[in-house]
């Protein structure tokens, strides 16, 4: 099958016809050819966006929410195929996670919607009592949109649905590796018919179209999700522009001597397993106090062995599937191995399945003895490791903590509320979760990194994103 990209309201080829062969993670199977896109195609959508940007800004809120709900509408229409389609394309599995994604889809189209209605201004002061002062909220204009693959779908969605709803038009390029599952997302805005060149999709290599995207002066601001390096690659792009940027994350999940353990296990499954590891708030490292080490390790090594099932992402029973590109099963190949070398004991996995569709299936794996400073603990995995590292103290967890160079989200398991928020105190994440899983969030509370760190800069999240994706205008009545 032939896929194509979605530009000024047509869906259409690259203007080279080059192409590329997507491949599925979870069979192996050729899903279709995608366009390649350069820098004439993104400079064609971004052409396209600012032609929709006049007209796209003047419908009042209430008009561009119900073409939002629209979207929504066909989303939920479609549930079975986006689902099966995030399966192939990203490798999740379906029962488990695919049809929970595109559920959280539709929230994030219906609370921009409704963030939308609700954007406002001010009525300031003026030091004339003859005068008015109006603080109005404007669209930046065009946004681009830089997307990552482990959440082909949510992620998109968090940056375009409040981009749209506030008025802006977008130019969005996604993951190369899930470029399928955007084409199917694309494919619902083009069914809720919004005005040609709101919403344009241009697939290709992130090098050539993104960068592209991010330094054209065509374009007002940037919003990108994706990793460290990349993000810091964009952010120079687009020097002088407007960006919000959520980036790489390292935990960690902390377990204090006094903290419930198995609820603390609960949190760790979700932290190290869920869509396989693959998230910037992934339990990266598991800071597990002296005392109750070994009692943790245990239960959590017979926690995974008997309850995370990793197979076919279309079987029921599974509930982790493969990785999604060789990249990052390279990294756990790396990392783990790595680890081992240090001094670390492996308690369960440690290597690739064998026997399944394709080589990218990689075992859940519990790591003990971890060394702080071994790549599994440093870097940013991205894959289903639960590395555990010994620590003597509230102070040792703080300091690991913020001595890493991310600063995205911490979580710490302890049955004393108190030493919950002096850790929330004192570290350098821009979310803690007290007995949550790293994997805890909601999609409305604002969330990103801290100043400084690798993690990003600015919030996303609900009406935040939205905030970040606008302007004040002073206007001045006399």
């Amino acid at each position: 099958m032939d896929h194509l990209m979605f530009v000024g309201g047509a869906w259409t080829p690259a203007r080279s016809h080059e192409t590329t062969t997507a491949t599925s993670p979870a069979t192996g199977e050729t899903l279709g050819r995608v366009p390649e896109g350069d820098r004439d195609d993104a400079r064609a959508a971004i052409e396209a966006a600012r032609r929709a940007t006049d007209g796209w800004a003047r419908l009042s809120a209430f008009d561009r929410a119900a073409l939002l709900h629209r979207v929504a509408d066909v989303i939920e229409s479609r549930r079975d195929e986006l689902a099966r389609t995030l399966t192939l394309d990203q490798g999740k599995p379906l029962r488990a996670e695919a049809y929970d994604e595109v559920d959280e889809l539709v929230t994030h189209w219906r609370m921009a919607a409704e963030d939308g209605k609700r954007l406002g201004g001010q009525l300031a002061n003026s030091v004339s009592a003859g005068k008015r002062a109006l603080l109005i909220r404007r669209p930046r204009g065009v946004v681009g949109v830089i997307t990552p693959w482990n959440w082909p779908y949510t992620m998109p969605a968090e940056l375009i649905a409040p981009a749209l709803a506030a008025g802006n038009t977008v130019v969005w390029t996604p993951a190369p590796s899930t470029s399928v599952a955007a084409v199917a997302l694309a494919g619902c805005v083009a069914e809720a018919d919004l005005p040609p060149g709101v919403l344009n999709l241009v697939t290709g290599p992130g090098p050539v179209v993104g960068d592209e995207i991010a330094r054209n002066p065509g374009t007002d601001a940037v919003a990108f999700i994706g990793s460290t390096a990349t993000g810091r690659l964009v952010a120079s792009a687009a020097a002088g522009k407007a960006t919000l940027l959520e980036m790489g994350g390292n935990g960690p999940l902390v377990v204090l001597a006094d903290a419930d353990l198995e609820r603390a296990v609960e949190g760790a499954l979700t932290a190290c397993f869920l869509c396989a590891g693959q998230s910037c708030t992934a339990g990266e490292r598991l800071l597990v106090h002296h005392a109750v080490r070994e009692e943790f390790a245990a239960l959590l090594t017979a926690a995974v062995r008997d309850r995370v099932r990793l197979g076919d992402p279309f079987d029921d029973a599974t509930t982790m599937g493969p990785l999604n590109n060789a990249g990052v099963a390279d990294k756990m190949d790396a990392h783990v191995s790595d680890a081992l070398r240090r001094g670390a004991t492996l308690l369960t996995g440690g290597a690739r399945s064998s026997g399944l569709s394709t080589d990218l299936y990689w075992q859940p794996t519990v790591l003990d003895g971890v060394s702080p400073d071994s790549l599994v603990a440093v870097e940013e995995t991205f894959g289903p490791v639960a590395p555990i590292v010994e620590i003597d103290s509230l102070a040792a967890a703080i300091d690991l903590t913020n001595s890493s160079p991310y600063g995205l989200l911490a979580a710490i398991y302890t049955r004393d509320l108190g030493v919950g928020l002096e850790f929330a105190d004192s570290v350098r994440t821009g979310w803690v979760n007290i007995n949550e899983s790293t994997n805890y969030w909601e999609s409305q509370l604002p969330f990103g990194g801290r100043s400084g760190s690798g993690s990003g800069l600015g919030r996303v999240g609900g009406s935040h994103a939205m905030e970040a994706l606008t302007e004040l205008q002073t206007v001045i009545i006399g």
